[in-house]
């Protein structure tokens, strides 16, 4: 028997990107576990991939191309080659491009994979060379970036492990256990040095159930107690002059604009005591080094955007950024200088494009919004919409019109594949080479090929590659190897990559970037922030130019940005769906419903796994024991959690874990493992979110009932 190990990366979309060493005997996988020596990873995986090797052997499995062979939705299909495949493929394409022009074709994909090559920009170029529709892709921090850069700019933050050093840690809309669970030895170590932790979440997580403070806010009024803390600091007195005067503007403004933002105000809107929102305000200000992370759920209602740049501007104003482990963080990813430009391509984008966010891809595809031309072929790769986009009996109704052709890439038969046209097999992160950047730390990570593909599954490059042959493209750079790809999708000159070289990665498998150190690393100790001022900016002058998706968000284009008109101050914007704000419709749906990421899912990847569906468990919803008795729901009860836009059914688990006037469905599980074919995304809102088109997914207000 020969046996090796192989040094790879965790492909998923999650902050911890993980080290992974793969056992190979005799060319078969046979376990993975977390990198010892990786400083972040320290030997540990997930739940989620602890046995990613089943994944990769799933008797479900697609390992060859395949063509319906029933009515859409059924899951029949026919093995055929890749010759066949991409024939029909090309041809249908040819022949939609020469009626209907390019823009009949849209590409729908994510971030089923985060690598550099093979993730969400790996089928930009061709779209583009095409003249598809481009694809707006929104779904996750979109928001949060816009505001981020409008506020600090393409900054990566506190450096995570810098945390050790921290004396205020506040955990905003953060599980950190279950979808950032590396960083909690950092956090963990800061509170043994005597640390305070925060957490504030309308849930008593399980991070929360940790903390030294959990402080239970209703769903999207974050931006109103971020305004009532910057109330206290600026009228008590305690900000950092010096740091403001010199390393910010605006703060005159800022501080006008809390004025009316009063604890007494702020209870009243987010359900906290004023006392309390004074102590968190006078704690947090006055214990240095104070630190924020914030998650990817602090954006999702319609005041999103201007919720992060509340919490942007507090870091400033108390000089927190003065200090090894005080600031803010949010995503680390921009300290990695990828050549997205080289990935995305926008220089083969023509002049007359059509934009098209996915998260309207329900209405898109059954005519609602009118485009003209329809859309007439649909490639998703790297995503799977009908578990995870919002109107999901629209996208039903699209996806199963005989005259929209759909190719699917994927791993298995999801609730999307099932009504493709095309089915393509997709390769597991162990069957492909690819590098790493993170949302979550410092690393650059070098993921080395573990195993040869099973049956005739391809890389998303490969994929690619062949896609554009069969259109009959010769430009040469769509034909680049793997390792030409990672070569050129990094800006290997910066000083962040001193040293650091692709032959070394692919030996230690991961590197830290050439910044300062944990124990010394301050990025903004004298401002230096990438603002057009230079300075944190509490009234932003990009503000000016109006609401604005991030270019990397919709494949590389910047322009026919939405451009409504944006307050270069922090503002509170309420939510379109709760009690306060909208009690006719609350008088039918009274409860406030939120969709948290799954302990044992990322996104919908593993909701068809055996193990982990078993450490999740049927879908449950989480509903405080009030709520409970006024309806007569008992625990482990089947219930209906319905509203204007479609329902699900679940079983109940009643807690005083969450805040009264709330329900928790975590999301995730697939349509065929819910018990009437819907998940907790039938009833989420199309509407989005003030700033970068975010979508809302806690911004939506339903009932229950039992079943």
């Amino acid at each position: 028997m020969t046996q090796i190990t192989v040094i790879g990366a965790c492909p998923h979309d999650c902050p911890d990107t993980c080290s992974m060493i793969t056992t190979v005997e005799d060319g078969r996988a046979v376990s993975v576990r977390g990198n010892p020596d990786h400083p972040f990873t320290q030997g540990r995986l997930c739940v989620k991939v602890n046995d990613y090797q089943e994944r990769v052997y799933s008797d479900q499995r697609i390992l060859y191309p395949m063509r319906r062979s029933g009515p859409k939705g059924s899951g029949q299909f026919t093995r055929i080659s890749w010759g066949a495949a991409l024939s029909e493929i090309a041809g249908k394409w040819k022949t939609i491009i020469a009626e209907d022009g390019a823009k009949a074709i849209l590409p729908c994909s994510y971030l089923g994979t985060q690598g550099i090559i093979n993730g969400l920009n790996v089928g930009d170029p061709l779209f583009n060379k095409l003249g598809a529709t481009v694809a707006e892709r929104t779904f996750c921090d979109s928001g949060a970036c816009t505001a981020y850069l409008m506020t600090i700019g393409h900054t990566p933050g506190t450096d995570p492990e810098s945390f050790v050093h921290s004396k205020y840690i506040i955990l905003w809309a953060c599980n950190t256990l279950s979808t950032n669970l590396h960083h909690w030895p950092y956090i963990k170590q800061a509170m043994k040095n005597g640390a305070k932790l925060v957490v504030i979440d309308p849930v008593r997580t399980r991070t929360a159930q940790q903390a030294d403070w959990h402080i239970a806010i209703r769903p999207g009024t974050d931006a109103a107690l971020a305004l009532g803390l910057i109330h206290v600091i600026t009228t008590e007195g305690l900000i950092d002059r010096d740091y403001v005067d010199n390393y910010s503007i605006g703060y005159d403004e800022l501080a006008e604009r809390a004025a009316i933002y009063t604890p007494d105000y702020v209870s009243g809107i987010t359900g906290i005591a004023a006392d309390d929102i004074r102590t968190l305000a006078r704690e947090y200000a006055t214990t240095p080094p104070a630190v924020i992370r914030i998650g990817v759920a602090v954006e999702r209602h319609a005041g999103g955007g201007q919720t992060v740049r509340a919490i942007s501007c507090l870091p400033a104003l108390i000089g927190a950024w003065r200090h090894v482990g005080g600031g803010l963080l949010q995503l680390p990813i921009w300290a990695f200088p990828v050549k997205w430009d080289v990935l995305m391509r926008p220089d083969l984008q023509g002049e007359d494009l059509r934009i098209v966010n996915l998260w309207q891809l329900g209405p898109v595809l059954t005519g609602e919004l009118g485009f003209d031309p329809p859309i007439k072929s649909l490639c998703v790769y790297n995503a799977n919409p009908m578990a995870m986009v919002t109107e999901q009996g629209k996208i039903e109704a699209g996806l199963a019109r005989e005259d929209l052709f759909t190719v699917v890439s994927e791993h298995f038969m999801t609730d999307t594949a099932r009504f493709a046209d095309i089915v393509l097999p997709a390769t597991t992160q162990l069957e492909q080479k690819d590098l790493m950047f993170s949302w979550g730390h410092l690393y650059l990570s070098y993921n080395n090929q573990a195993i040869e593909p099973l049956g005739e599954a391809v890389s998303n490059t490969e994929l690619f590659r062949r896609l554009a042959a069969a259109m009959g493209i010769d430009d040469p750079s769509f034909f680049r190897s793997d390792d030409e790809m990672i070569a050129d999708s990094m800006d290997w000159t910066s000083p962040v990559l001193e040293n650091i070289t692709i032959e070394q990665l692919k030996q230690t498998g991961y590197a830290r970037l050439k910044v300062e150190g944990s124990d010394t690393y301050a990025p903004h100790r004298e401002g230096n922030f990438f603002t057009p001022s230079g300075k944190c900016e509490f009234k932003s002058s990009i503000a000016a130019g109006g609401n604005f998706v991030v270019p990397l968000f919709r494949q590389g284009y910047g322009g026919q940005q939405s451009g409504e008109p944006v307050d270069p101050l922090p503002s509170y914007i309420p939510p379109r769906e709760s009690p306060q704000t909208n009690p006719e419709l609350a008088k039918r749906y009274p409860l406030s419903l939120i969709s948290p990421k799954s302990h044992a899912f990322l996104n919908s990847n593993f909701g068809n796994m055996p193990k982990q569906l078993h450490h999740a468990g049927e879908q449950a919803v989480l509903l405080h024991p009030d709520d409970a008795a006024v309806r007569g729901i008992e625990a482990g009860a089947p219930i209906r959690v319905y509203n204007d836009r479609g329902s699900f059914e679940a079983l109940v688990t009643i807690s005083a874990d969450v805040k009264p006037g709330v329900v928790v469905a975590p999301s995730g599980y697939w349509q065929r493992s819910t018990r009437k074919s819907a998940t907790v995304h039938a009833l989420t809102s199309p509407a989005m979110a003030d700033l970068g088109r975010a979508p809302t997914f806690s911004d939506i207000l339903v009932q229950v009932s039992t079943a």
